[in-house]
């Protein structure tokens, strides 16, 4: 089954589940008809799926539902951002689940849960990162940026997600300089010890549907520019 097809049953009808739709079609046409990946509940399992996922030019991750995936160590260290504990995004991936939860353990060094790359950053990325009903959490970015989720370049789509307890210089939930979507997410309870608590722009644009940013430290948002989203 595609993964569309599991979003659409998470989801349900509606505007979020017509947005699915769109994002998981947007998918297909640039990369071509992708295998949906079932990943068991364990941290190297969506390592290496996410791995596999970039190897083979983009991919559907079906996540383990009500699965807390603990990272214990980074599994990324050659971004410019600094150390991430997925693999970087640098292809098309959509990781779809249900109550799911990507964490950094209590007990782990400081990283980022995510590094989405692309070419106005690294010529040969061209990540794209659509996260369906996800938890991130616990990210810690030290002096970098972009505790939970760093977007360098590529483009990233939360739907009926969140980020939250995450930290870094700049955006300590989100960072971003291209293109963010969000719809029916929350960027809650992350902190910046610099500036963008919950999400920094950079560069590039910010979409909020239906979106709760609340309870960020120092500040919900900031921009480097004047700030295009309405949070």
């Amino acid at each position: 089954m595609r993964a569309i097809n599991i979003f659409r049953l998470l989801a349900g009808s509606g505007a979020v589940g017509g947005f699915l739709l769109t994002a998981g079609t947007a998918h297909a046409d640039a990369v071509g008809p992708a295998q949906a990946v079932v990943v068991p509940c364990s941290e190297m399992a969506l390592v290496n799926a996410v791995d596999e996922a970039n190897a083979a030019g983009g991919g559907d991750l079906i996540l383990a539902p009500f699965c807390t995936y603990t990272l214990t160590g980074a599994h990324s260290t050659g971004g410019s951002g600094g150390p991430a504990g997925l693999p970087n995004i640098t292809t098309p991936i959509t990781m779809t689940g249900l109550a799911t939860e990507i964490t950094r353990a209590s007990y782990a060094p400081s990283f980022r849960i995510i590094e989405v790359d692309g070419p106005s950053q690294f010529p040969l990325a061209h990540g794209q990162l659509t996260l369906g009903p996800v938890t991130i959490s616990n990210g810690d970015a030290g002096l970098g940026v972009g505790g939970g989720i760093a977007n360098l370049g590529g483009s990233v789509t939360i739907i009926a997600g969140a980020v939250r307890g995450s930290h870094a210089s700049y955006g300590g939930g989100i960072y971003t300089d291209t293109a963010l979507t969000m719809t029916a997410s929350s960027i809650t309870g992350n902190a910046a010890s610099v500036n963008g608590g919950g999400i920094y722009q950079n560069a590039g644009s910010i979409t909020l549907l239906a979106g709760n940013v609340s309870g960020n430290a120092p500040n919900n948002c900031a921009a480097t520019a004047p700030l295009t989203s309405p949070c």
